[in-house]
């Protein structure tokens, strides 16, 4: 079934699919029982696929990346599939646009996808009220990020306001400065700036009644050295993990053609060609933290063989983005049913 739709999504431009496919999950939940059904379809509920990590008793590893739901318009539903936790945003303190169009391609040669989105989303306190309608039980992260125009030596502050304004409705934070669509933003990777960020987050967050799990969202385009810097960055702040990995900015390796590429320019490239280096980056990371700090793995996953190589290379959980465009809703369950 999910090919046939698939191939229809496929003729309309990828962001205007995406909308597409959003509306169309959101006004199916309307119909009566239709929620039940697709719980009942979809979910997969084995006692031992649920682990705790960083605190937090998660049904199953899987969970649904950071950018799907940029708003927290449709976690409800999406939560229905089957995924053990979903992840909103990137959310920055201001609404803004986000990059001109067109700004999401498909690479279907590579099971892939390029973005160049820029944080376009309606701002944090618009998705605070949306979350605050949240019923407990569907476990939700928030990932952070600070507005295009914010220059970096103030960019702390936006990462404030975000943390402040989310902590009483989310369960873990992602702090994201590894995304290749804003300006400068990677930057903030460097050790300086980045320990900053994180201490102070990190001293915020043990100022409340109860502390949440802070993990710091990287690129797969780190060399050995920025990773040790990562790690020890991670032990000396205390935070809580880390999200291994965003999208990358290298085209090497790809069946899609180089004029294509040239066509489609600058962006985030996702899916299966950034499976090996993120199970590379997460395999590094485990070793050289001897396997105390968690991680959540992303990139190139679409089958449970793909999932446990992730989990073998070091990792607490795992989550799908690309992936589930390609292989549709029913991806979630083929991979829980794998693993188990």
């Amino acid at each position: 079934m999910y090919p046939l739709l698939r191939s229809l999504l496929f003729l309309l431009p990828a962001e205007t699919a995406h909308h597409f496919a959003f509306f169309a999950i959101r006004l199916s939940h309307k119909i009566p029982g239709i929620q039940s059904y697709i719980r009942s379809k979809y979910k997969v509920a084995t006692p031992h696929l649920r682990r705790t990590v960083f605190g937090i008793d998660f049904p199953n590893p899987i969970g649904l990346a950071a950018g799907f739901d940029k708003d927290a318009k449709a976690f409800k539903e999406l939560g229905n599939f089957g995924f053990g936790f979903i992840e909103i945003g990137t959310l920055t303190p201001l609404p803004q646009a986000g990059n001109p169009k067109p700004r999401l391609f498909r690479l279907p040669k590579d099971q892939a996808l390029i973005n160049r989105m820029g944080f376009n989303n309606g701002g944090v306190n618009a998705a605070v009220e949306r979350l605050k309608k949240r019923k407990r039980g569907l476990i939700i992260g928030g990932n952070i990020g600070k507005n295009k125009n914010t220059p970096n030596e103030k960019a702390h502050e936006d990462y404030r306001i975000n943390f402040e304004k989310l902590y009483p409705v989310v369960d873990y934070f992602v702090v994201n400065v590894s995304s290749p669509n804003t300006p400068n933003l990677r930057a903030l990777q460097e050790k300086e700036p980045l320990t900053h960020l994180l201490q102070l987050l990190q001293t915020l967050n043990e100022s409340k009644p109860i502390a949440k799990p802070i993990l710091l969202k990287i690129a797969p385009d780190l060399t050995d050295g920025q990773l040790d810097d990562i790690v020890d960055i991670v032990t000396t702040t205390n935070i809580a993990g880390i999200v291994a990995t965003n999208t990358t900015i290298s085209r090497s390796g790809l069946h899609t053609t180089t004029s294509a590429l040239e066509k489609i320019g600058a962006g985030g490239l996702s899916g299966t060609p950034v499976k090996q280096r993120a199970t590379e980056v997460i395999r590094y990371l485990s070793t050289r933290a001897n396997g105390t700090i968690p991680i959540i793995a992303v990139g190139g996953v679409r089958t449970a063989a793909d999932a446990q190589e992730k989990l073998d290379a070091g990792a607490s959980l795992v989550q799908v983005y690309t992936g589930f465009v390609y292989e549709g809703p029913g991806m979630v369950k083929r991979i829980l049913t794998g693993l188990s």
